[in-house]
């Protein structure tokens, strides 16, 4: 795509992320994956794409519904550009799909289907059906004169054509995956090495008949998998006198019956079973009807069992230590001698999970203040916040209701704090508290002293494991002061605050990041070196693209690493010759949002909870904190180097090498991950 600088041309967010789908997908097809890992990145891949079939294809056909007819045409053409492409990646995950069944085999590992059972296994299988699944189905005729039933989001369901005695009968068959999992292991004869693995599908399929016995004399039978997507927009009332949390519960409610956007099919369904499903669905010409394969809801494959060696999967890799908090000594007396930096997943996210409980039973801790966005469902953190209340601390928790696919999640957990006893507060009215912030008030002496932690990843256990965050322990107390403000701003959302070290959205994140680009800018216009240098997940916002835009044609250096939607053009004569982008994809989820602005060890770096997007700038309340030591500050700027010049798994972004891995001839292949392991073990 070819732009000129009097007309910069934006990729839209719902394309770009799709690019960035598109490089989950090939991790799949990279055969120096390990071979279990790929199947999983298959799972990734297809819950990727649910996720986004419910948040960004929606908000795009929300807009083609209720736009005027003179401002319809854009979204209908972006919907047809996202139709092209989903299907091309579909084409493209099949493919790869039945290539894996074929390297699963080499490894002796068997993915059959149920025309493929011998008898032994037969006898198995339908035994399995008898004992396992059977009472756990409710197939629902499909009348003509009736609704179609209400169907469970997430589920795949058989549509089931019956050729009876009685005529034609269509059926409609939820899987029940989500209670009986997907994968069933066949026992084998001793000394068979092979493992052998049916889906539950398959095994419904077999024994298909023996669900109608008593009912229908049956002929034939057919079973073709199919799939609902569904809007999955909140709709809050605005009723003052209800409360937040009953506002929220009752949106759940209506989301299980929302608009659906997607329905994904068995392309082998006869026409007949087609049409009548799109007429008792009520699809439009709006809605996305995406032809498959005889398997949906892939995202399962996150969990594909290992039947293999250890060779299948990732080599673990040890937890870094931290000596500092190694040693028997007191965790408050070390931060009051020196910040501390953490990198999950290198580091252990229990160093976290210490500071909370270590802050629960201190004596000398008066308060806890935490924000809560998304939390393990067996929360080490929660657990240690209820423990401080029994310890008598003053506990204050943010529980944010709107944190999507989390709502429901976190309503159970705020029930959970109230009842014990902890001070939880609601958000922000039209915002979404999305920092990552604890603040501990410990009296020392005659005064007291605020010990601070900023992140840029959730307080959870489970994920922490699996996504790269930074996260700061320190004991400077104005950056302590500045998150009293925040949590203040939180609860009293008319005070507005100045903030001394802290860049806090929405009040001063986004003057901040267009303050020092500006500043990168003039030091480029009068011959000094400039640069930036930004890693975040998504880089979306039209006033910073067009800022970056201005700085790259100003002559910054401009890096760029964006792991999803990334709406700027790199490398484009005229326009941003100097700005270079790049997206690292690899066996963690690079989920750190880091900004570094100048050069020549005058940097200044900052972590933040907040990507580069117009709801984070503008609709949440987000932190960005200053890394101020200098130890720690050239930890997290090679850290940053070491993914710049990744070879092995860091794609380019540009205009004529898009998602390639670029590797320079000759040079030393470089794996950022594995390198960052080795790097940060030298200081355990």
């Amino acid at each position: 795509m070819v732009v000129s600088a009097e007309q910069i041309t934006i990729i839209p967010k719902e394309l770009s992320w799709l690019d960035f789908n598109a490089r989950v997908l090939q991790e799949a097809a990279d055969e120096s994956v390990p071979l279990i890992q790929r199947v999983r990145y298959l799972g990734i891949f297809s819950n990727n794409m649910d996720e986004y079939f419910r948040v960004q294809v929606a908000d795009v056909r929300r807009l083609a519904l209720f736009s005027s007819p003179a401002q319809r045409a854009p979204y209908i053409e972006l919907l047809d550009q996202i139709r092209s492409k989903v299907l091309a990646l579909q084409a493209n995950f099949d493919a790869i799909y039945y290539d894996l069944l074929c390297r699963l085999r080499d490894d002796n590992i068997y993915v059959i289907n149920e025309t493929q059972l011998d008898q032994v296994q037969g006898a198995f299988v339908r035994d399995y059906f008898t004992t396992h699944v059977e009472s756990e189905l409710a197939p629902v005729l499909l009348d003509e004169r009736n609704d179609f039933p209400p169907v469970v989001e997430g589920s795949i369901h058989f549509a089931i054509k019956l050729d009876t005695s009685k005529g034609l009968k269509y059926v409609l068959l939820e899987i029940p995956t989500q209670r009986l999992g997907r994968f069933i292991l066949i026992p084998q004869p001793d000394g068979k090495r092979r493992k052998v693995v049916i889906v539950i599908d398959n095994i419904i399929r077999y024994c298909l008949v023996d669900i109608f016995k008593g009912v229908f004399q049956i002929n034939s039978a057919e079973a073709y998998t199919i799939k609902f997507t569904r809007d999955a927009e909140l709709e809050l009332s605005s009723s003052i006198s209800q409360s937040f949390v009953d506002k929220v519960s009752q949106s759940l409610k209506k989301r299980r019956k929302a608009a659906l956007v997607r329905f994904v099919y068995d392309e082998a369904m006869p026409n007949d079973m087609l049409n009548m499903l799109s007429k008792k669905l009520g699809f439009g010409k709006y809605d996305s009807f995406i032809p498959g394969g005889r398997y949906h809801n892939s995202k399962d494959f996150m969990d594909f069992p290992n039947l293999g060696g250890k060779s299948l999967e990732f080599k673990a890799q040890p937890p870094v230590l931290m000596p500092e908090l190694e040693e028997n000594r007191n965790l408050f007396e070390c931060l009051k001698e020196k910040d501390l930096l953490f990198f999950f997943p290198y580091h252990s996210f229990n160093y976290v999970t210490q500071f909370v409980k270590v802050s629960a039973l201190d004596p000398a801790v008066k308060s806890i203040y935490i924000c809560l966005y998304r939390v393990a469902e067996h929360s080490l953190i929660v657990h240690a916040l209820l423990n401080a209340v029994k310890n008598k601390k003053e506990v204050t928790v943010v529980v944010e209701l709107q944190a999507r696919f989390d709502e429901q999640a976190n309503i159970r957990w705020a029930n959970r704090l109230m009842d014990e006893g902890v001070n939880v507060i609601f958000g922000v009215s039209g915002l979404k508290v999305h920092n990552k912030i604890i603040r501990v008030v410990r009296k020392e002496g005659g005064s007291t002293r605020t010990y601070s932690y900023v992140g840029t990843g959730n307080f959870n256990e489970k994920t922490a494991r699996l996504y790269s965050d930074f996260g700061l322990l320190t004991a400077n107390q104005e950056i302590g002061d500045d998150l009293e403000k925040v949590f203040d701003f939180i609860k009293y959302t008319y005070r507005h605050y100045e903030y001394k070290h802290l860049w806090v959205a929405p009040h001063s994140l986004r003057s901040k990041i267009t303050g020092l680009i500006e500043q990168e800018i003039i030091h480029a216009q009068n011959g000094l070196d400039a640069q930036i240098f930004i890693k975040c997940n998504n880089l979306e916002d039209q006033t910073i693209i067009d800022k970056l835009y201005e700085a790259g044609r100003a002559g910054v250096n401009v890096r760029l690493m964006v792991r999803g939607v990334c709406c700027m053009l790199a490398g484009v004569p005229g326009v941003s010759e100097s700005v270079e982008v790049k997206s690292l994809v690899d066996r963690y989820l690079e989920h750190s949002r880091v900004y570094v602005f100048g050069a020549q060890g005058a940097e200044q770096v900052f972590i933040s909870s907040a990507d580069l997007m117009t709801r984070n700038l503008d609709f949440r309340v987000e932190v960005a904190c200053p890394i101020y030591e200098q130890e720690l500050k050239a930890k997290v700027l090679h850290i940053m180097e070491l993914q710049w010049n990744d070879n092995v798994k860091a794609r380019s972004l540009g205009e004529t090498d898009f998602n390639q891995v670029l590797v320079p001839e000759g040079a030393r292949k470089l794996r950022s991950q594995e390198q960052i392991h080795r790097y940060l073990s030298k200081f355990s």
